[in-house]
Formats: C-alpha cells, structure tokens, sequence
C-alpha cells in the first residue's frame, strides 16, 4: 500500500504537494505497479478536483485489478459515483452508521430498514454488484452479497477517532493475504470477506487491549501499539 499519514490518504506525505494538481494521478498510476492493496478515503477531504484524482486512481488501480478498502470520504465520492465500484469485487467499503445511509440512499433510492440491519448491508452489497461491504457500529455487519458475517468480538465502551483508520489500514494488509491465499486457505468462503472479517476482530481486540490499561483515556495511537499483540492472540495462538 501507498505510505499513509494524517491527512495524507492516498498520496502518502510525498504526494501531499501535487494531490489536487492535474497531473496527480499520472504521478501516482506510477506507483500502482508497487501496490498489493490501495486504501483510499481517511483524511482525504471532498475538494473537487482532488476528488476527481481520486476518480482517475481508482480506475486505474481497477484496470490494474489492485483490491481497494474505500472509507471515510472515499464513502462520499461513491456515494456521489456509485457507478465507480460497482461490480468490482476486489473492493471493500467500510461505512459508520451515516456513511452507510448516505450509501444506502444513494443506491438503492430509499432509506435502508433500520430493523433489518443484516438485510440492509446484503442488499447494498448486492446493489454495488457484490461489493464487499463492513458497516461499522456496536457490531460489525458485513456482506459480499452472498454471505452475511457479524464481528461481535470484545471491544470496548470507548470507540477512539481514528479507529476506522485503523480497520481500513489492516483491512488493506489483510485483503491482500487472504487474496494470495485463495478460497481453498478460507474454506470456500470469499477472501475478501475472511479479511473482513479478520479486520474487524482485531481492530476490536486492539481497542480491548488498550482499553484494560488506559481506560477512558485510550486513544487511537494506544491501539497501534497493541497490534502486534492482539495478532499474535487472535491468529497465531
């Protein structure tokens, strides 16, 4: 993935000079050959012409087939664009509970059914052409259009800013893996909802973990440091 720092979103620090520039997305369809995975959205903003690059590097990551994680205002623009993702099953959006009923509205013309919450994700998820999609909240909810998963692993009473960036970040990791390992590694399920779902239960075991020695000071950089533990207990033990 593309180095991502505060406000830095796509580009990376490097790019942050020429993001909204004509010729951004020539200088970033550079580094497409590098990438495993493209995480677009945390700290990206909704400036037009920047979000016209954004429009040009996402299909030509697609053109190239490079899975990508959309969060944060990557949400907005497919929500303006829903044509830009739809039928490409390497990409997972991860919507907040807004997010995800400005998606909701956006594609499906009509407000999702806040008592069918399972149903609501399968149908988005459906509407984008099997897109993978994690609606975020008290449990995670997610859908590829077939399949329905709920993340209700331990988290905390304390949901940190810059938690999502944190999913949306180790999701782009996990996509990768789960691709390069393919369906007879995830029993037949898809990989990119095994990845999903992988994110999701450590982003969760992260915020746990901080949370038991923080408390309600915990922030977003006390969950980074407890990635390499919260792997090591879910994946590797």
């Amino acid at each position: 993935m593309l180095p991502d720092g505060p406000g830095s979103s796509l580009w990376g620090n490097r790019g942050l000079q020429t993001s909204d520039s004509p010729n951004a997305v020539r200088e970033v369809e550079k580094w497409l050959p590098r990438l495993h995975a493209l995480v677009v959205g945390p700290g990206l903003g909704r400036d037009d012409a920047l979000l016209r690059n954004v429009q040009g590097i996402l299909e030509a990551s697609k053109a190239r087939d490079i899975p990508v994680v959309i969060d944060a205002d990557g949400l907005w623009l497919v929500a303006q664009q829903p044509a830009l993702i739809h039928g490409y099953r390497k990409a997972v959006l991860t919507p907040n509970h807004m997010e995800f009923s400005r998606l909701y509205d956006a594609v499906l013309r009509g407000p999702m059914d806040s008592d069918d919450s399972h149903g609501s994700v399968l149908r988005l998820s459906q509407a984008l052409g099997n897109v993978t999609v994690v609606q975020k909240g008290e449990r995670d909810i997610l859908s590829n259009g077939q399949q329905v998963l709920v993340c209700s692993q331990e988290g905390s009473s304390r949901r940190c800013g810059g938690q999502g960036d944190l999913l949306s970040g180790s999701l782009g990791v996990l996509v990768h893996w789960a691709l390069l390992a393919g369906p007879e590694k995830t029993n037949g399920s898809s990989p990119l909802l095994v990845a999903a779902f992988g994110a999701c239960s450590l982003t969760r075991q992260c915020n746990h973990q901080a949370f038991q020695k923080h408390g309600r000071s915990t922030t977003t950089s006390d969950m980074i440091a407890e990635v390499g533990a919260a792997f090591s207990k879910l994946f590797e033990t």
